[in-house]
């Protein structure tokens, strides 16, 4: 009923930038937060940057000053601009979203399939 679809990725060059999208759709009465989460190879999954409903934001601290988190509510939609990329930043990025589709629900959670992203020269 609820689907997360990122789009953005791709290969970019050190210091280059991209911007991530994920549109949430299906029935969705509040979100609450959403945020990034990225697994490079042979790491483990850990958060990017997360944001809620309100506009509240956190980092990790390596992405920190390159990295902005944003949520247009009408859209449903949050989006991650990458600026000064690093080829640690290799990695695939997976969309997550906490949310209610129903307000007599209780809160839910949701991931999207996930984007490459690839800083190389």
């Amino acid at each position: 009923q609820v689907q997360l679809v990122e789009s953005g990725g791709g290969l970019v060059q050190p210091g280059g930038s991209l911007r991530l999208s994920c549109a949430a759709s299906g029935t969705i009465a509040s979100i609450i937060t959403m945020g990034w989460y990225r697994q490079a190879p042979g790491k483990q999954r850990e958060l990017v940057a997360r944001i809620t409903s309100g506009g509240s934001t956190n980092y990790a601290n390596s992405v920190k000053g390159r990295f902005t988190i944003s949520i247009d509510n009408a859209k449903n939609t949050m989006y991650l601009q990458m600026n000064s990329l690093k080829p640690e930043d290799t990695a695939v990025l997976y969309c997550n979203a906490d949310l209610r589709r129903y307000h007599w629900e209780g809160v839910s959670t949701y991931w999207g399939q996930g984007t490459q992203v690839t800083v190389s020269s």
